[in-house]
């Protein structure tokens, strides 16, 4: 498995320097970027593990917290946030806890950072085979539980509006999607109509995401014809046997398909 890893630092430094020496020691292809959009974004295509070296400048770089926000939404890059508490704070207030795969406090220990990037990348060469769900949630606490219980089954990309879910499928196609019926701003009704109105995705199995149970609620979701519903209130057993019960029915049907 190819182990590469972006660092992300302003200039060199002695903790810097000791870092990059250990990673390549443990096997590491160390690609170091400074902190600009246009440096990060010139390597990004190369690793799926970005690291973060922080310092004082993260309360000035608002343009690049934002563009790793994204480069995690909708690339799945896996971000390692290294820093005092302050510093990880202030990264935090743009990029969701839910979208960072790991955090350290200085003082640092670079072996337990080596140990949690190994683990990383061997989930994500993992992940590779797995099926994969685009979770579509306002609510940063529902969108990290559930994408806690689902991914030791399933590769899970969140996003926390319609339009980051627009335009993640615009360069990327899940196996699902599970939306939620209740959004700002773009509904999920008016996401599952946009998709549908797309020929390139209209064929991405859509299931809603409701917290309303009661028969009225579920058909009017159940009208809009997507591809199934789930309460929000279900436990993890219960969302995973759904989820199992769904993909095997597509798999009946596409083996029934392919035998016409």
């Amino acid at each position: 498995m190819e182990k590469k890893a972006m660092l992300i630092r302003s200039g060199e430094s002695f903790m810097v320097n000791v870092i990059t020496q250990k990673l390549e020691e443990a096997g590491y292809d160390v690609l170091p970027a400074d902190i600009t959009v246009a440096a990060v974004n010139a390597q990004q295509k190369e690793t799926d593990i970005l690291v973060f070296y922080l310092g004082d400048f993260v309360s000035e770089a608002s343009e690049l917290l934002v563009y790793l926000k994204d480069l995690c939404t909708e690339e799945d890059k896996l971000l390692i946030l290294l820093g005092n508490p302050v510093e990880l704070a202030t990264v935090e207030e743009t990029i969701p806890s839910a979208l960072v795969a790991a955090r350290f406090e200085r003082p640092l220990d670079v072996k337990k950072i080596i140990d949690e990037m190994d683990r990383l990348v061997s989930v994500n060469d993992e992940n590779a085979r797995k099926k994969t769900i685009l979770l579509v949630d306002d609510d940063d606490t529902f969108l990290k539980t559930v994408k806690g219980w689902l991914s030791s089954v399933y590769r899970v990309s969140i996003v926390t509006s319609g339009a980051q879910a627009m335009m993640y499928i615009a360069d990327n196609r899940p196996d699902l999607i599970l939306l939620d019926y209740d959004m700002p701003v773009t509904t999920g009704p008016q996401v599952l109509e946009m998709i549908r109105s797309e020929t390139k995705v209209d064929s991405i199995p859509v299931i809603f995401l409701t917290g309303k149970g009661d028969k009225e609620s579920v058909m009017k979701v159940l009208a809009l014809k997507p591809d199934g519903y789930l309460l929000k209130s279900a436990d993890k057993v219960t969302l995973l046997k759904s989820l199992e019960d769904f993909f095997e029915k597509k798999k009946y049907e596409q083996l029934h398909e392919m035998q016409k």
